[in-house]
């Protein structure tokens, strides 16, 4: 059996990694083909182009790079009709992905369409779900409340649990061995974390940087770390050279586990990074904004208050957020002060993270072979 799986960020790669590993446990036979980065690679994909082409996110970061994504979905939907997979699995990244499966669609029709990450139309854009439906046949959901949405749009769905869950978390022993290594000791320490892709470390950086300002006046004593990525790694590491606290940049997913243990709290870019803080009982505050243009777009479309998935799972408003023009560092600074400090609202917000992970799956079969188990299923 052959399945062709598209993902077009690190987060869809991880995904994408878990339910490989989940299929070949369950049918060895199976084989696969598509886009994904060094996760999916290393369970046997070999992509077919590199997947950071596709990292990008906001209506005007694609606009000056579309010409080059339509080759790519063409590209793509062509290898699909070429392959003829049991299976197209599309994961997150809508805008490229379902693309692609509209054009393999049109060409056949009877293609099974599997998307993994359902998308978030509690939030905002509620349509889009009927329009999936037209080119997808299952979804695999991440979040509980997820299934009655797609349903009532016509596709299949299985809640799936969260690969956070399952993420592998650094022990007491590895935090201290983090803050032996990097010089910390026993300070206070601040992971901060400002993207994952270039526009958002180059839109954030600045501002996370000014916020660190105030909350190291506050706290002189405070040290930070700011895990990275590769591929942003350069940027990062030039643009906090010149933050306080003598930031520490980690890239290995070793010493990134060990940071995490390691962190007394958090100033994170809202993702879903807040879930791998929330499983190591990092409190955190959220903070985000668009460029102006596509800040003025979403804001309309926006349906809830909260777009953490803390909040969001939990029923509560235990993360602060500072969003759009809120994203601001006078404002930060304070939530950040607060939240180093032992009171009710980090004691509050410690609860709701315990709350979530059980939302989500912890202690149940690991997401990707629960995934894997749904993709199954639906292929009969």
């Amino acid at each position: 059996m052959k399945l062709f799986l598209i993902a077009g960020e690190p987060s869809g790669d991880r995904l994408g990694a878990a339910l490989m590993a989940g299929l070949k446990a369950l049918e060895p036979a199976v084989e696969f083909a598509g886009v994904g980065g060094p996760a999916m690679q290393a369970e046997g994909l070999e992509s077919l182009f590199p997947m950071e082409e596709l990292s990008v996110m906001g209506l005007a970061e694609i606009l000056p790079k579309y010409r080059a994504l339509k080759r790519r979905i063409a590209q793509t939907a062509a290898e699909v009709l070429r392959l003829s997979p049991a299976a197209l699995i599309t994961i997150d990244s809508p805008d490229f992905c379902l693309r692609v499966a509209r054009i393999v669609r049109e060409a056949r029709p009877d293609q099974r369409v599997i998307h993994y990450v359902a998308p978030s139309v509690w939030a905002w854009r509620p349509g889009r779900a009927a329009k999936m439906a037209k080119v997808v046949d299952h979804v695999l959901a991440l979040l509980p409340f997820e299934p009655p949405y797609m349903e009532a749009a016509g596709m299949t769905c299985d809640f799936v649990g969260h690969p956070v869950v399952a993420e592998p978390l650094a022990d007491r022993a590895a935090a201290e061995a983090f803050r032996e290594a990097s010089g910390i000791g026993s300070a206070p320490l601040l992971m901060v974390l400002p993207g994952s892709r270039k526009g958002e470390v180059g839109r954030l950086g600045p501002r996370f940087g000014a916020a660190l300002e105030r909350v190291v006046a506050a706290r002189p004593e405070l040290r930070v770390v700011v895990p990275t990525v590769p591929h942003v790694a350069g940027l990062v590491r030039e643009m906090t050279a010149t933050w306080p606290g003598r930031p520490v940049v980690v890239e290995g997913a070793a010493e990134k586990r060990a940071a995490f243990a390691a962190a007394d709290a958090a100033l994170a870019a809202s993702g879903t990074v807040s879930l791998e803080l929330a499983a190591n009982r990092v409190p955190m505050v959220v903070a985000y904004d668009f460029n102006p243009l596509s800040r003025a777009i979403i804001g309309r479309m926006l349906k809830l208050d909260t777009v953490t998935l803390v909040n969001l799972v939990t029923g509560t408003r235990a993360v602060p957020e500072f969003l759009g023009k809120a994203c601001r560092p006078e404002r930060i600074a304070p939530a950040v002060v607060r939240m180093l400090a032992d009171g009710p609202e980090r004691a509050a917000q410690v609860a709701a993270m315990a709350d979530c992970m059980v939302a989500l799956g912890a202690g149940g079969e690991a997401p990707g072979l629960r995934a894997a188990r749904s993709v199954l299923a639906h292929l009969g």
